[in-house]
């Protein structure tokens, strides 16, 4: 069995196949394994989610459906079983997501590669150009600087197009496309959003902790709802809540995002009144900017100003209850209008890739090119973050391998 590509899936899947007996090269154009596995969780590697199948599926928006028999014969719990007997110590944190116990990807990566060693895996660090056959059947593969490499079966793990600086070129594509496969265009899945306007940019490096965000789309229809952390931008926005929104902005062709953030979801709005009426006792004689250093971050407050209609200059003690209002609705409801994502080479998952409906859910097996195999983020599949994406690339690193 050759394996294409020493991702979080071909690494698995290469650990899948020698265990059932095969005999393994595990091809890899870097120099190093699970280069992008670096860079997951903040580089701390969220392995998996410690769920049920069911719930892995449910965060899955693409074709979760071809997943069912993958993700049922490798869930989470195997995943981190795995790991767990591999002598990796696991912890599970917020939202059930799971890290290495040492808080260092690196650790994930070693603990795939030594077991790979261990099995006695054979490593080939070069470029793979193209999957070979001879009258329809796999019976090898061509790499780059002309070697070809013999074998009966071949697994491409290429992963998708994103972060091409780890090596994810998008080479899988092309690979398949030639062997008769259709390719769904890829597009960003987890990606920061460009702003349609200039506030963003005035306000970039300010990081918001424990905000709200409510996406609408241009029926105003909430499609996506959450508190978490997010990053202003020069180009607009980043951060944890703003990749998982992403995901579910599927349309930019069609729609028009609006990103809503409650600046103080703790406080309701009679509550958050108070506290506004509170300062302003306190700042009574005081400019309008200059009254607001206690409610909102320092970069904001000029923003926050410019949105509220309110003169900088006003005093304070002269602020009608309109503008008071006005004040608060700012606060509480913070509108960015999307222009759209970053480009594709900034996601962190693609969606798109390898149209399922030519691939066995059973096997991971092609229906069009007998011996060929695929796994991991090559495949039309993606899900939201919390981990489930990389459950993706072990379950149906799992099955091709084995």
């Amino acid at each position: 069995v050759i394996v294409i590509g020493g991702g979080a899936a071909g690494m698995l899947a290469a650990y899948s196949a020698v265990c059932a007996g095969a005999g393994v090269t595990l091809v890899e154009r870097n120099e190093k394994m699970g280069r992008k596995l670096y860079i997951t969780g903040k580089g701390r590697c969220n392995v998996t989610n410690n769920c049920t199948a069911e719930e892995v599926l449910q965060n899955i928006p693409r074709n979760a459906k071809f997943l069912y028999s993958a993700m049922g014969q490798f869930p989470p719990e195997k995943t981190m079983e795995f790991f767990e007997g591999q002598g990796l110590k696991l912890k599970t944190e917020r939202g059930n997501r799971v890290f290495p116990a040492s808080d260092h990807a690196a650790d994930v990566i070693d603990t795939l590669y030594y077991a790979l060693r261990r099995q006695h895996v054979k490593f080939v660090h070069g470029r793979a150009l193209e999957v070979l056959t001879r009258e329809d059947l796999v019976c090898g593969v061509r790499l780059e600087d002309g070697e070809v490499l013999d074998g009966d079966r071949v697994i491409l793990a290429t992963g998708g197009c994103s972060y091409p600086l780890t090596g994810s070129t998008g080479d899988g594509y092309a690979m398949a496309q030639k062997l008769g496969h259709t390719v769904v265009e890829p597009k960003a899945s987890l990606i920061p959003l460009v702003e349609d306007g200039t506030d963003c940019v005035r306000m970039q490096g300010l990081a918001l902790k424990n905000v709200e965000i409510r996406v609408r789309n241009q029926k105003k229809k909430v499609i996506f709802q959450e508190f978490g952390e997010l990053l202003f931008t020069h180009f607009g926005l980043s951060g944890p809540v703003i990749l998982s929104a992403s995901a579910h902005m599927r349309n930019f062709e069609k729609e028009h995002y609006i990103v809503s953030i409650d600046l103080k979801p703790a406080l309701e709005e009679k509550k958050l009144d108070e506290r506004i009426l509170r300062d302003f006792r306190e700042n009574q004689n005081r400019e309008f900017i200059n009254a607001l250093g206690a409610l909102l971050p320092r970069l904001m407050i000029p923003v926050v100003v410019d949105r509220t209609g309110i003169s900088p200059e006003t005093r304070v003690h002269d602020i009608t209850k309109a503008q008071r209002r006005a004040l608060l609705e700012t606060i509480k409801r913070f509108d960015v209008a999307i222009a759209g994502p970053r480009p594709v080479s900034e996601a962190i998952v693609t969606s798109g890739g390898i149209k399922v409906f030519e691939i066995n859910p059973s096997t991971m097996e092609s229906k069009k090119c007998p011996g060929l195999y695929f796994a991991g983020e090559v495949i039309d599949v993606d899900a939201y973050t919390g981990g489930f994406n990389l459950q993706i690339a072990w379950a149906t690193g799992h099955m091709a391998g084995t």
